[in-house]
């Protein structure tokens, strides 16, 4: 870059922090580089100085200085990781090419790191370069206990233009869901602003009127797929918004908290005789790959998952073998 760049901030960039939206979109700009941007004033948001731990809104305005040589690429050093994770991560891998991995992400690992967690997929991706000069990067997230289709970019420019289709939604996720509850109707779309409110255990989600000021617009479409009497409900859900816990939020809002989601949905969200973790899994996803077609993948449903379909009849489908499809040859 050798001008002043103003740059919008994505609907799947909610929250995230201003040092991690440099990471994301100038992947080879140093940390203390950007620290010195910032305290001299050259990035702004909203024409307003900011601090690495900045929490962006979708919307908002990144002044990007001239970085010229400061974003130039500079190859890392391979981190140590345990061998039985880095053998545990290879299994987890369901499509690799030159420029996407796709993984099968499992319960209970976090996608990245904060207090209390020692263990996360970002701070073990070097066991995934596959002989690489670039470590893979992350280009979208899930939440700790949501399990499925995660994507991670191979190079910088991978990772631009995936991120691309994520701003542009141009990227198809469909997450399937076991819900407490069959909502009436069986097929919609909820329209429901959402916002962050401090609590007593921490930071939670909740629904929001349209007028309060700090709502953001949060679009969930649903489809009932099977249900159990009135008991449960495996859903089909596609969000067109990427807020934080959107679609557990959406559920509770529409009478049918997730199987298994104490925080959101409380004893109203556990059935008795099943597995006490979060029934959400990221079936698959459809996004044009960074060299032309599109990429198609879907993941297998989770052990627990798995048990509770058996035991409430439902019966899914094989996931397709994740493909790139519609490239141009020769």
């Amino acid at each position: 870059m050798s001008a002043v760049e103003t740059r919008t901030v994505a609907e799947d960039e909610a929250e995230i922090r201003l040092d991690r939206w440099f990471r994301r979109h100038f992947p080879g700009l140093p940390h203390g580089a950007l620290a010195k941007l910032l305290r001299t004033g050259q990035v702004r948001v909203d024409g307003k100085r900011a601090e690495t731990g900045t929490r962006l809104v979708p919307g908002q305005s990144v002044r990007v200085p001239p970085l010229g040589d400061l974003d130039a690429p500079r190859p890392k050093r391979a981190l140590a990781v345990d061998p039985h994770d880095a053998k545990e991560l290879e299994r987890l891998v369901l499509y690799r090419d030159a420029s996407v991995i796709v993984l099968d992400k499992p319960f209970g690992l976090p996608v990245q790191g904060g207090p209390g967690i020692v263990k996360s997929l970002d701070a073990m991706l070097d066991a995934l370069r596959f002989g690489a000069e670039e470590r893979p990067r992350l280009v979208h997230r899930l939440d700790r206990d949501t399990t499925g289709v995660l994507l991670l970019a191979r190079t910088a420019g991978a990772a631009s233009r995936l991120a691309a289709a994520f701003r542009s939604r141009d990227a198809e996720k469909t997450y399937w869901a076991v819900t407490v509850g069959v909502p009436t109707p069986r097929e919609g779309r909820i329209d429901a602003p959402l916002a962050k409110r401090p609590g007593q255990r921490g930071e939670r989600v909740v629904l929001a009127g349209r007028d309060e000021d700090d709502a953001a617009r949060a679009i969930t479409d649903y489809r009932t797929l099977d249900a159990a009497g009135r008991r449960a409900a495996w859903l089909e859900l596609a969000p067109l918004t990427g807020r934080t816990h959107q679609l557990r939020v959406h559920c509770v809002g529409i009478g049918c908290p997730i199987l298994g989601d104490a925080k959101y949905g409380g004893p109203g969200a556990m059935l008795e005789g099943f597995p006490e973790q979060l029934h959400l899994h990221a079936r698959g996803i459809a996004i044009p790959h960074p060299e032309g077609g599109v990429l198609r993948a879907e993941a297998p449903l989770p052990s627990h998952m798995r048990a509770t379909f058996a035991a409430l009849g439902f019966a899914a489908p094989r996931p397709i073998k994740p493909a790139r499809a519609g490239a141009r040859r020769g």
